[in-house]
Formats: C-alpha cells, structure tokens, sequence
C-alpha cells in the first residue's frame, strides 16, 4: 500500500510538471511586502513545494508526538503489568 501511495505522488509531480512546463506566461504577484512579476509556471512551483512541505512537517510533528505518546503509555502499562503480577504471587499479609 505504501508503494502505491508514493508512486502516486510521483506521478502527481510529474504531472504538475508538466503543466508547468505548459504555462510561461508571466504574472504579476502580489505578496504581503511587496510585488513582483513571475512566471506562472515558477509561482505554481513554488506555491506546490512549500504547501507539500508544510504538509509533511505538520504530518510529521503529529507523528512524532503520537508515537511518543504510545511508548509513554506501554511503558506505564508494562510497570503497572509488572506490580500486578508482583500483588498477584505476594501472599496476603494480617
């Protein structure tokens, strides 16, 4: 399944490329500071990497925090296994 999603997205990218490749008209640009005149192919690019970027670091960070959270909680379920055992062969004490 992993296979099949990546190659997906690299077909993806090269199709975006190549209606990029298809668009060379040049755009006037408006941004937060300032203006400028690009290529419309260049400002697609542009605009596709960074959001494929963004995508992957926020992913990632939420990845990374689930994981962590998961060996946090199987390591307090271990120590928790291992007292229940320990209560459960200790004799009772008067």
């Amino acid at each position: 399944m992993k296979i099949i999603g990546i190659i997906l997205l690299v077909v993806s990218f090269l199709v975006a490329l190549a209606l990029g490749t298809q668009n060379q008209e040049v755009v006037n640009f408006n941004y937060l500071l300032a203006q400028g005149e690009f290529k419309l192919s260049l400002l697609l690019g542009i605009v596709f990497g960074t959001g494929f970027l963004l995508g992957w670091l926020i992913c990632g960070m939420l990845y990374l925090k689930a994981r962590m959270s998961a060996s946090m909680l199987r390591k307090q379920v271990n120590k928790q296994r291992q007292e229940l055992d320990k209560l459960r062969t200790d004799p009772v004490k008067e």
